[in-house]
């Protein structure tokens, strides 16, 4: 998907991601702190080289507890050094201080363990504020190291299109297939809820995604049309275009964005042209008339920016002693950023570079709902 720098003829440089974990390091920003009190322990901890999934799976089993009654509130890529947080449920007739106190002292391979606080409740998906990146790019043609600081310089300034990432999609790439198929009644869905959610989530993103195709291929965006649903990047308030001269002064400035669909039974359409576009998008991808009732148990539906902001978004070139060779043929950047919840990190560096994986082989985490981004 082109940026707003990308022009006919544009290319980006090069860079390659994750040839080893440590080159990707998220970090999860809570929404909030556990109150010290409940049946259910928040268990903050780092993974290395580790699915959120099996790290669940893994703790939860190491403390007596059932896996299935564990919480997160989102999933982290494998491949990487990760830091989040996870709740697991005391097991009945287990006091919670055991567990916390166990918890502490966890040694699991591959994960280690920072603090363990009761709480109330269940970590719920979407519960965080956000990820913190710090990302190394190899690989980096040194002749191209200044472009690649323009576009990263344009990505600050003005942010990028907010297009799910490949992980979205699964490993084989065909989750949004699979949940057509399961929509328009041709195969059973998975009898796991949560499997089911997930293949729904892919098939959402994937209308999601064609949108914003449409809307960067016009040049808007960024651009509010009458009748849009804008978003204000302070608060997250939703309200109708009607204003478009003012509305696109307050977007020049960031203060608001366009939104985009993810559908669902009671989500909010836009009006005038930017509804009718999402509803030719949605009838192409689902069947014309699609009736989304039966989803209702997977998520209302909500919108989401059409664009995303990188906070605090810095970069550097990697020292000597931490470039791909010796001979200095190739490159490396390291390259910082905050992103909301829902937000991909290498749907930013996409903007800046033409990412290779390190392997086509590594296995990417399954995503978390949609509703994980964009609670309605």
């Amino acid at each position: 998907m082109k940026s707003a720098e990308q022009g006919p003829g544009t290319s980006r440089p090069s860079g390659t991601i994750k040839a080893r974990p440590e080159d990707f390091v998220v970090e999860e920003i809570p929404a909030y702190s556990p109150l010290g009190e409940g049946e259910h322990v928040f268990v903050r901890f780092t993974k290395r080289d580790v699915t959120t999934l099996d790290a669940i799976r893994a703790i939860a089993r190491a403390l007596g507890c059932d896996p299935r009654e564990a919480g997160a509130a989102g999933m982290k890529d494998k491949r990487a050094v990760a830091t989040q947080t996870i709740s697991v449920r005391a097991p009945h007739g287990t006091a919670v201080r055991h567990v916390v106190e166990r918890a502490r002292s966890l040694d699991v391979h591959g994960i280690r363990v920072h603090e363990a606080v009761p709480h109330g409740n269940k970590l719920k998906a979407g519960h965080l504020s956000g990820n913190r990146f710090e990302i190394m790019v190899r690989s980096i043609a040194p002749n191209r190291f200044d472009e690649a600081e323009r576009f990263l310089d344009a990505i600050a300034r003005e942010g990028v299109p907010n297009a799910f990432g490949a992980q979205r999609f699964g490993v084989a790439g065909d989750n949004a297939e699979r949940a057509l198929a399961w929509f328009r009644g041709e195969e059973r869905g998975p009898r796991d809820r949560r499997a089911l959610r997930l293949l729904w989530s892919s098939l959402q993103s994937s209308v999601f995604n064609a949108v914003l195709e449409a809307r960067v291929e016009d040049g808007t965006w960024t651009l509010p049309l009458a009748g849009d649903l804008l978003k204000l990047r302070a608060s997250g308030g939703l309200f109708v275009c009607d204003d478009v001269t003012t509305d696109r002064e307050r977007a020049g400035t960031g203060e608001v964005s366009p939104t985009g669909p993810i559908i669902g039974p009671r989500m909010r359409w836009p009006e005038g042209a930017p509804e009718a576009l999402e509803r030719k998008i949605a009838d192409q991808i689902l069947g014309e008339g699609a009736d989304l009732s039966r989803t209702r148990a997977l998520g209302d539906g909500s919108r989401r920016t059409l664009r995303v902001w990188a906070q605090d978004l810095r970069w550097a070139r990697c020292p000597a002693d931490e470039g791909d060779d010796a001979s200095a043929l190739t490159a490396c950047m390291r390259v910082s950023f905050v992103l909301p919840k829902g937000a991909y990190a290498t749907t930013v560096l996409a903007s800046a570079f033409e990412l290779q994986q390190a392997s086509s082989s590594l296995s990417r985490e399954q995503p978390p709902p949609s509703e994980e981004e964009e609670p309605s």
